[in-house]
Protein backbone atom coordinates (compact mmCIF):
# COMPACT_ATOMS: atom_id res chain seq x y z
CA UNK A 1 0.00 0.00 0.00
CA UNK A 2 1.31 3.05 -0.81
CA UNK A 3 2.81 5.78 1.50
CA UNK A 4 0.47 8.28 2.48
CA UNK A 5 1.53 12.30 1.90
CA UNK A 6 2.03 13.75 5.12
CA UNK A 7 3.38 17.54 5.61
CA UNK A 8 6.34 18.28 7.12
CA UNK A 9 6.59 20.77 10.13
CA UNK A 10 5.53 24.59 8.63
CA UNK A 11 4.45 23.06 5.65
CA UNK A 12 0.78 23.93 4.07
CA UNK A 13 -0.82 23.26 0.77
CA UNK A 14 -1.68 25.85 -1.60
CA UNK A 15 -3.09 24.05 -4.41
CA UNK A 16 -3.72 20.85 -5.58
CA UNK A 17 -5.07 19.70 -9.32
CA UNK A 18 -5.64 15.98 -11.43
CA UNK A 19 -2.86 16.67 -14.05
CA UNK A 20 -1.15 14.64 -16.34
CA UNK A 21 2.63 14.10 -15.85
CA UNK A 22 4.83 13.77 -18.91
CA UNK A 23 9.00 12.23 -18.17
CA UNK A 24 11.46 13.54 -20.12
CA UNK A 25 12.03 9.88 -21.24
CA UNK A 26 8.79 9.78 -22.68
CA UNK A 27 5.03 8.10 -21.03
CA UNK A 28 1.86 9.85 -19.95
CA UNK A 29 0.53 9.52 -16.11
CA UNK A 30 -2.08 10.62 -14.77
CA UNK A 31 -2.53 11.88 -10.70
CA UNK A 32 -2.40 14.62 -8.54
CA UNK A 33 0.00 17.32 -7.76
CA UNK A 34 0.07 19.06 -4.57
CA UNK A 35 2.20 22.44 -4.70
CA UNK A 36 2.90 23.46 -1.30
CA UNK A 37 5.18 26.22 0.13
CA UNK A 38 8.24 23.89 0.33
CA UNK A 39 7.47 21.73 -2.38
CA UNK A 40 5.36 20.20 -5.75
CA UNK A 41 4.34 16.62 -4.76
CA UNK A 42 3.09 14.62 -7.49
CA UNK A 43 1.34 11.07 -6.91
CA UNK A 44 0.69 9.27 -10.38
CA UNK A 45 -2.33 6.41 -10.16
CA UNK A 46 -1.66 5.23 -13.44
CA UNK A 47 0.03 4.90 -16.83
CA UNK A 48 -1.96 6.91 -18.79
CA UNK A 49 0.19 6.36 -22.07
CA UNK A 50 -1.64 4.28 -24.90
CA UNK A 51 0.66 0.99 -24.29
CA UNK A 52 -0.17 1.86 -20.12
CA UNK A 53 -4.00 2.05 -20.74
CA UNK A 54 -3.65 -1.16 -23.07
CA UNK A 55 -2.14 -3.39 -20.29
CA UNK A 56 -4.09 -2.18 -17.28
CA UNK A 57 -7.25 -2.55 -19.45
CA UNK A 58 -5.87 -5.99 -20.32
CA UNK A 59 -4.23 -7.00 -16.44
CA UNK A 60 -6.40 -4.96 -14.73
CA UNK A 61 -3.47 -3.56 -13.25
CA UNK A 62 -4.57 0.21 -12.82
CA UNK A 63 -4.83 1.74 -9.77
CA UNK A 64 -1.95 -0.67 -8.18
CA UNK A 65 1.01 1.44 -9.02
CA UNK A 66 1.19 4.24 -7.58
CA UNK A 67 4.27 6.62 -7.89
CA UNK A 68 5.57 9.39 -6.05
CA UNK A 69 7.92 12.89 -7.19
CA UNK A 70 8.91 15.23 -4.40
CA UNK A 71 10.53 18.29 -5.67
CA UNK A 72 11.97 21.07 -3.61
CA UNK A 73 10.95 24.16 -4.66
CA UNK A 74 14.05 25.71 -3.84
CA UNK A 75 15.51 23.03 -6.78
CA UNK A 76 13.33 25.12 -9.06
CA UNK A 77 15.16 27.27 -11.64
CA UNK A 78 11.98 28.62 -13.80
CA UNK A 79 8.69 27.89 -15.13
CA UNK A 80 6.99 28.14 -18.49
CA UNK A 81 3.32 27.37 -19.89
CA UNK A 82 2.47 26.15 -23.47
CA UNK A 83 -0.98 26.42 -24.66
CA UNK A 84 -2.59 24.71 -27.05
CA UNK A 85 -6.30 23.90 -27.72
CA UNK A 86 -6.58 20.52 -26.13
CA UNK A 87 -3.14 20.91 -24.10
CA UNK A 88 -2.22 23.05 -21.18
CA UNK A 89 1.06 22.56 -19.87
CA UNK A 90 3.45 23.75 -16.81
CA UNK A 91 7.25 22.88 -17.49
CA UNK A 92 9.10 23.15 -14.33
CA UNK A 93 12.95 23.34 -14.54
CA UNK A 94 14.78 22.57 -12.09
CA UNK A 95 18.19 23.85 -11.12
CA UNK A 96 20.62 20.61 -12.39
CA UNK A 97 18.70 21.36 -16.05
CA UNK A 98 15.78 18.55 -16.04
CA UNK A 99 12.40 19.74 -17.14
CA UNK A 100 9.27 17.94 -15.62
CA UNK A 101 6.30 18.70 -17.78
CA UNK A 102 2.68 18.66 -16.14
CA UNK A 103 -0.16 18.61 -18.19
CA UNK A 104 -4.25 19.62 -17.69
CA UNK A 105 -5.66 18.87 -21.19
CA UNK A 106 -7.92 20.81 -22.05
CA UNK A 107 -8.39 22.75 -18.75
CA UNK A 108 -6.52 25.95 -16.60
CA UNK A 109 -3.16 25.33 -16.05
CA UNK A 110 -2.53 29.20 -14.73
CA UNK A 111 -3.24 28.45 -10.87
CA UNK A 112 -0.90 26.03 -11.26
CA UNK A 113 1.57 27.78 -12.64
CA UNK A 114 1.37 30.29 -10.58
CA UNK A 115 1.28 28.66 -6.87
CA UNK A 116 4.51 26.96 -8.05
CA UNK A 117 6.15 30.23 -8.78
CA UNK A 118 5.40 31.48 -5.37
CA UNK A 119 8.26 30.93 -3.03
Amino acid sequence: MPAKFELQPDETILHEQILFYIPEGGGKLNGKLTITNVRLHYEAKYDASLVGTLKSTLFFTWGGDAGFLDIPKSEIAGVTVEKKLLSKKCIVTLSDGSKHTFDSGALGIDKAAETIQAK
